[in-house]
C-alpha cells in the first residue's frame, strides 16, 4: 500500500511530496519536529504538542498560524488513510526557502506529518531496565536552540550510536556546568527517599509531553516533586531513575555505564508511574476517539 502524507494542507502519497531544493531545513537543519503517539485512532496530548511546537516556531523560526497546522481531524484521516490504529506519528516543520526575496511576510514554512505503526520499546527492557551512557557531548546553555525539538539533530544521534556501541540504550547529556540535562531522545527522572526530582526546564531541557504528565501522575499519588539541578551524584547516589518520552512513557534505568543503580533493580514508583502513564494514555485516547 503507497504511504498517505500530509503536507501543506493536502493528502498526497508520500513519493509526491517534495519541498524545495533552497529550503532551509534541507539545507541548513532549519526545522522543528514533533514525535507523537496515536491511540484508538486518536493523537494523545495533540494541542499540547502544537502549542510546543508553535512556541519553538515563534521563537526559532517565524510564527506558525495553527490553520496551518494539521488538527486533530486531519490527523485521525491521516491515520485512517494509512490504515493505523496505533501509531507514531511526526509533525515536521521546515523553516522554507531562506532567501533574500522571501517577501515581507517571511519564507513560507513547509509543514508535514506521516504516520508509522507505532512499535514501543520492548516489554522486557521495562521488566529488567536499560543501561546509560554519559554522553561525550555537552548541553551548551548558550545554545539558542536547547529546549527545542529541532531537526538539527546529528548530535543526538551520535550520541546515541556511542551508547549502543558501549551496548547502552541511552545517552544522557550534561551541561557545561555538569548538570544533569536530558537524554539524547528523552527527560531523566530520579528518586531519592521518596522524593520525584528532574531538572528544571531553565536548565535548558526540553519541556517534554510525557514529562508534564508524569508529574502530574506523580503528584495525583501523593509524591513529593521538584524540579532542581541535579549532579551525576545525585544519579548515581539515587534509589529509581528512569526516562520519559510519549514512545517510551516510563521507561526505567538500571545502570548509569558499568555503575549500577541502587541494587540494579527497577523501582517500585518507576513501574507505578509507567502503569498510570498507559492508563492515561488509554483513558485520553478513547475519550477523544
Amino acid at each position: 500500500m503507497t504511504r498517505t502524507v500530509w503536507f501543506n494542507g493536502e493528502f498526497l502519497p508520500a513519493t509526491q511530496a517534495h519541498i524545495d531544493i533552497d529550503d532551509g531545513g534541507w539545507l541548513h537543519g532549519a526545522g522543528l519536529f514533533e514525535t507523537m503517539r496515536a491511540e484508538h485512532g486518536t493523537v494523545f496530548r495533540l494541542e499540547a504538542h502544537l502549542a510546543r511546537l508553535m512556541r519553538s516556531a515563534e521563537k526559532l523560526l517565524s510564527p506558525i498560524p495553527l490553520d496551518a497546522l494539521p488538527g486533530r481531524a486531519a490527523l485521525e484521516q491521516l491515520l485512517r488513510q494509512n490504515d493505523l490504529s496505533m501509531a507514531r506519528l511526526r509533525l515536521t516543520v521546515s523553516a522554507g526557502p531562506l532567501r533574500e526575496d522571501e517577501g515581507e511576510d517571511g519564507p513560507r514554512l513547509a509543514v508535514a506529518a506521516t504516520a508509522l505503526p507505532l512499535a514501543p520499546p520492548a516489554e522486557r527492557l521495562y521488566e529488567r531496565g536499560v543501561r546509560v551512557l554519559i554522553s561525550p557531548y555537552r548541553q551548551c546553555t548558550t545554545d539558542p536552540t536547547a529546549g527545542h525539538k529541532t531537526t538539527c539533530y546529528l548530535p543526538r544521534l551520535l550520541a546515541l550510536r556511542a551508547a549502543q556501541q558501549a551496548g547502552c540504550q541511552e545517552a544522557l547529556w550534561f551541561t557545561e556546568f555538569n548538570h544533569v540535562a536530558e537524554g539524547s531522545i528523552s527527560n531523566v527522572f530520579v528518586v531519592r527517599e521518596g522524593v520525584l526530582r528532574t531538572p528544571p526546564i531553565e536548565t535548558p531541557v526540553l519541556p517534554g509531553i510525557a514529562r508534564a504528565a508524569v508529574l502530574a501522575l506523580a503528584g495525583e499519588q501523593g509524591v513529593t516533586t521538584q524540579e532542581q539541578p541535579l549532579s551525576v551524584n545525585d544519579l548515581l547516589d539515587a534509589d529509581e531513575v528512569f526516562l520519559t518520552n510519549v514512545m517510551m512513557q516510563a521507561m526505567p534505568v538500571v545502570a548509569v555505564e558499568r555503575r549500577d543503580i541502587k541494587a540494579g533493580k527497577v523501582g517500585a514508583l518507576t513501574r507505578s508511574l509507567r502503569t498510570a502513564f498507559q492508563r492515561l494514555v488509554e483513558k485520553e485516547c478513547t475519550q477523544h476517539g
